[in-house]
């Protein structure tokens, strides 16, 4: 199936405005993440406690709030989920700050908000389904294994990349999926939304996806490379993200259609998933076209300034 036939756009011509939408995008991101909402870290990571209770009526949040303030728990965070039973809406999470959850007490927080619902609702006292505690110690843990568990994928696909085609295209491909993740952190600042391990699977799940397109991208290049020796690098590019316009737009809209199904009818369970891979996916698809191969040609052509021959995958050399 092909959607778009003889397409002619001149991708590369676009770079500056490519590079203008994406510093927009990761300054605001980082100045969020520097001044404003910093790394809104969620209750897997900085430690706490997180009980999920079910009421027998729609709750009143602003209620929950004033039981919670009057049991001296003045830092707690409420959140109403939604799952695909029919008491969806009178559920809610009652997050407490790591202070509530130390090594030491770890079921202080729970009998905290259990007094504080027993004093505050005495025709019908809620239900207590789940409480999840996560201490400073396994929280700090689990933010080194996720850190290191992303920079282990971008390592393995570099040193992957570097054996399938040549360096420059490993580097570009890693700089792009940085790129892609830098946006997607910064778009959980911007919305101060926290970050779970959740969250974390998705990201590496994204990785790998615009990982994914990237390679598809210059597969084609190469091809392409190969069988236009005299052709410049740039048209080359053009011509090669062309060709794969279709395939791209078909399996990332789709998918996109998926996960933004999953966003609006998932329930606030599944939300930080599901809006990491809504945004993930529109930026990984974007940066194959826009960043890794720009980024690619860029650096053909300062080595084509300096005398030097034109870098291409398989180890065949061409003049740029």
């Amino acid at each position: 199936m092909e959607l778009f036939r003889s397409t002619n756009i001149d991708w590369l011509g676009k770079k500056w405005y490519f590079l203008g939408f994406s510093l927009i995008f990761s300054v605001a991101g980082i100045l969020s993440l520097l001044f404003w909402h910093h790394l809104p870290l969620g209750v897997d990571f900085k430690g706490g406690t997180q009980i999920r209770v079910e009421f027998a009526q729609t709750p009143n949040e602003a209620h929950i709030r004033q039981a919670m303030d009057r049991a001296g728990l003045h830092d707690a965070t409420i959140q109403r989920i939604s799952d695909p039973s029919g008491h969806a809406a009178n559920k809610v999470i009652i997050a407490l700050p790591q202070s509530s959850a130390t090594d030491a007490a770890h079921d202080a927080g729970r009998q905290s908000v259990e007094n504080a619902l027993l004093a505050n609702y005495h025709d019908s006292t809620p239900s207590i389904e789940q409480v999840e505690i996560v201490g400073p110690t396994a929280g700090k843990q689990l933010q080194k294994q996720a850190f290191l568990a992303t920079i282990y994928s971008l390592i393995g696909m570099l040193v992957y990349l570097w054996f399938r085609f040549e360096l420059i295209y490993g580097v570009a491909a890693v700089v792009a999926v940085f790129h892609d993740t830098l946006i997607t952190i910064g778009a959980f600042s911007l919305t101060n939304q926290e970050i779970t391990l959740t969250v974390i699977a998705a990201i590496l799940t994204l990785i790998g996806y615009s990982m994914n397109d990237t390679i598809v991208v210059f597969d084609r290049i190469r091809e392409n490379l190969a069988l236009s020796r005299r052709e410049s690098l740039a048209d080359v590019v053009n011509r090669s993200i062309n060709q794969t316009l279709s395939r791209t737009v078909i399996s990332s809209g789709l998918t996109f259609l998926t996960v933004l199904s999953l966003y609006l009818f998932g329930g606030e369970v599944l939300h930080g998933f599901s809006f990491a891979l809504v945004v993930g996916i529109l930026i990984g698809t974007y940066s194959s076209i826009a960043v890794a191969a720009p980024m690619l040609v860029a650096y053909q052509e300062w080595r084509a300034k300096r005398g030097k021959t034109a870098t291409l995958p398989a180890g065949k050399k061409a003049k740029a």
